[in-house]
């Protein structure tokens, strides 16, 4: 058996996140830039040891990078905007990822439904394009030199062309006859690397719902990179959907082989007899790259037994499903996780060897496995069946409680509710608040590390907790807002701290996973039903609202957020966990409102996040979403008045389905956009209250009375006053309270003008 295992790419970030620390040194000029590459270097040829020692055939060079792979695309293309052209290699890098003094960073965005977030490629029709091969050609020849011949990643023109923009306001895909001579180019150089090279190149938009101008770029596409050199067998790799409409072309091409996703992307079923008819490699991926679940070996030859009905054998090869890039590094040092939940888990390096015995036994079979492979085989199975019984993870209560939950929405209609909730909370027209969060100072973050370490009680934690409240409160009210927030110091994170008091939850020491460049998140996870065993938030809330007068914000994080931004468990589908969820938030809002809390917002930070890639699957996630979002406020009084939050400005497409959820108040990110955002309230004819963000809080400027005095009015000229609140546009926790405090105080100070002016 030979190159039969495969991987679509490795984390890079390292397995204690040495990268991270050294460009965040290397950034505050603490190291040398030498010392960056160094630490690149030692990573980059332990990921290929790690590949190696674990069997697999097909390793990447060339998915490693320093910041982000599409920005090293357009490096590679020498598409350098206008502004960082004058500087030089690494200077120019980081600006284009990170901005200097001179110019803004260029922009950042989700790569597809994942929490990655790659740069923006800035492209204009003036812009002359330059091969730059010196990274690809590098890492193949470092890999070389170690004794390991790499597969080279490339992202593919027609993504890199989809997923960057148009400075000059023209269409990407028509640079394609400008971009593609480069590739070429590329080809030919690589082609005298070796005897035989193998090219995997990602197009990750084929998955999306292209229109035919863009599949109709497939073709002359790969038929001029397949016809560049004899020794390069070109790989096209999709991930995340089915790439059922351009699997059929590039059957049709000379193409070596096609690399499909067949866990997110099921569908992908349906091309298999046109890669059997076209006599192509099927990189069948197989062993999910972006859960951190133990694969199950026995389905998984099951769906490779499947696949290989229609495709022979010998053109199979077994593969992840995607970059291992968006699982963590490796469980070595999960030295404080339950030992029962551990052994369900897998990150990065223990699916190298999932992938490895996948490949043997569907291969060779298991007579063939060494006693290691047996042993490896048997801990799987053992695992599996751990998970499918254990009491941990299959509560029958929740299972009786949740799909026998009746109350679906709310009591009364919008416009009953928000005459009362009017009437009980006295608030006036362009209501001041903030979203929720205040700074989470050096002081906070200690006293949370060290009561979670031990080393100070709950006593002291609690009154050092309660004392910051105190200040917030009295900050509040010194600056006159009229809706208040206890500012959540207690919060780590708007969704690991809600997690960690739901049953069925899980946290690691190290599970850390790259977001963009050097930041690292630790996404939570769920491994069984989702319960609240007690209230998560009445103590603290009740607390603040007993030193104000004003009505105090209850804070929860909605159930989709919650479910979107945790690793979520693969033997039970995602809207029922969802659902979990939304019944656990139901029982917390009757607890507030029963606590005397009038006021309740439920964020849903991430609820677009969540949009399946496939025009087809929307309704259905639409449908759960709203749902679960309706489920969680269902305990809600007609007079307890909810609000929600939005962390994004694209809603064009989507304000139905937020009118469906039926919130009293909605606040979201404005500030950029001005007033164009708001138009669509308007015509859909939007009944209830918006909260339009009038300043940028990822800013660390300080906006003046005036500037927001001209926002407000901006927002008037959209919306009625009866209709508005007035707010920052997202959470202050990132933020300092020398910033906070009078951008705060001019906000109320502008209300107040604008009010005057009305009542004239």
């Amino acid at each position: 058996m030979s190159n039969k295992s495969y991987i679509v790419g490795f984390p890079r970030i390292g397995e204690q996140r040495e990268l991270k620390k050294s460009l965040e040194d290397f950034w505050a000029q603490k190291c040398t830039f030498d010392d960056v590459k160094k630490v690149a270097g030692e990573l980059k040829s332990r990921h290929w040891e790690y590949q190696k020692k674990a069997g697999i055939d097909f390793i990447s060079s060339n998915d490693f990078s320093l910041y982000d792979t599409m920005l090293d695309t357009a490096v590679m293309l020498g598409a350098i905007p206008k502004r960082f052209q004058a500087l030089k290699d690494e200077a120019r890098y980081f600006a284009m990822a990170r901005g200097n003094k001179e110019s803004v960073a260029m922009e950042m965005t989700k790569w597809f439904n994942t929490n990655y977030h790659y740069i923006v490629p800035e492209l204009s029709l003036e812009d002359q394009y330059r091969l730059n091969s010196e990274k690809i050609i590098n890492e193949y020849k470092e890999a070389k030199a170690q004794g390991i011949k790499t597969k080279i990643n490339l992202i593919g023109p027609i993504t890199f062309l989809g997923l960057s923009k148009r400075v000059d306001r023209g269409e990407t895909y028509a640079l394609h006859s400008k971009i593609l001579p480069v590739y070429e180019e590329l080809l030919r150089e690589i082609s005298p690397l070796d005897d035989e090279i193998t090219l995997q190149i990602d197009e990750p938009v084929f998955v999306k719902d292209n229109e035919t101008k863009v599949l109709s770029l497939i073709k002359p596409t790969y038929d001029r990179l397949a016809a560049v050199s004899d020794n390069i067998n070109i790989i096209v790799t999709t991930y995340f959907e089915h790439s059922n409409e351009a699997t059929k072309v590039l059957v049709n091409t000379p193409v070596w082989g096609i690399g499909l996703d067949f866990l997110h992307g099921p569908k992908n079923s349906e091309s298999l007899e046109l890669i059997a008819k076209s006599g192509k490699k099927l990189i069948a991926g197989v062993v999910d790259g972006r859960n951190i679940w133990k694969n199950d070996i026995e389905a998984t030859l099951g769906l490779l037994e499947n696949i290989a009905k229609s495709v022979s054998k010998e053109n199979i090869i077994v593969s992840s499903s995607c970059s291992l890039l968006h699982t963590p590094f490796t469980l070595k040092y999960e030295e404080k996780m339950d030992a029962e939940i551990k052994n369900w888990l897998s990150y990065a390096v223990e699916k190298l060897d999932e992938v490895s015995l996948v490949t043997k036994l569907f291969f060779e079979g298991e007579d063939k496995l060494n006693e290691e492979e047996k042993r490896a085989l048997a801990d799987n199975r053992k695992a599996n069946e751990s998970r499918r019984t254990s009491t941990r993870i299959h509560d029958a209560e929740v299972q009786k409680k949740v799909p026998d939950f009746k109350k679906l929405c709310r009591d009364g209609a919008y416009e009953e509710r928000i005459k009362l909730q009017k009437a009980l909370l006295g608030y006036k027209e362009l209501a001041t608040t903030t979203i929720g969060s205040f700074p989470q100072t050096p002081e906070v973050r200690k006293a949370r590390k060290e009561f979670k370490n031990g080393v100070i009680s709950k006593k002291e934690y609690e009154a050092q907790m309660k004392a910051y409240i105190d200040e917030c409160v009295a900050f509040q009210e010194e600056c006159g807002l009229e809706i208040l927030v206890h500012g959540e110091p207690e919060r780590n994170d708007m969704v690991e701290y809600f997690g960690e008091q739901l049953k069925g939850y899980g946290f690691s020491q190290n599970g850390w996973v790259q977001s963009y460049g050097s930041r690292c998140v630790k996404p939570p996870f769920i491994y069984g039903d989702i319960s609240r065993p007690k209230p998560m938030t009445v103590d603290w809330i009740t607390y603040a609202q007993s030193r104000t007068e004003k009505p105090m914000k209850g804070m929860l994080t909605g159930p989709v957020t919650i479910l979107n931004w945790s690793f979520v468990r693969d033997d039970k589908p995602r809207d029922e966990v969802s659902k979990q969820i939304a019944v656990a938030l139901s029982d917390e809002i009757d607890d507030l409102q029963n606590a005397g809390i009038k006021i309740i917002q439920v964020d849903e930070a991430a609820f677009k996040e969540g949009y399946p890639l496939r025009e087809e699957n929307i309704g259905t996630y639409e449908e759960w979403a709203v749902r679960d979002f309706k489920i969680a406020v269902s305990s809600a009084r007609k007079e307890t008045q909810i609000h929600t939050h939005m962390c994004y400005s694209e809603f064009n497409d989507i304000i139905k389905t937020i009118e469906a959820m039926d919130a009293d108040v909605i606040s979201i990110e404005t500030a950029r956009s001005g007033n164009e955002l708001l138009k669509i309230f308007k015509e859909i004819g939007y009944k209830q209250e918006v909260g339009p963000g009038v300043y940028d809080i990822h800013s660390p400027r300080v906006p003046s009375v005036e500037e927001i005095v001209k926002q407000i009015k901006l927002l008037l000229e959209v919306l009625p006053k009866e209709q508005l609140w007035i707010n920052p546009d997202c959470g202050l926790k990132t933020r300092k309270w020398e910033e906070v405090k009078p951008s705060l105080t001019n906000m109320v100070e502008a209300v107040k003008i604008v009010r005057n002016e009305l009542n004239r």
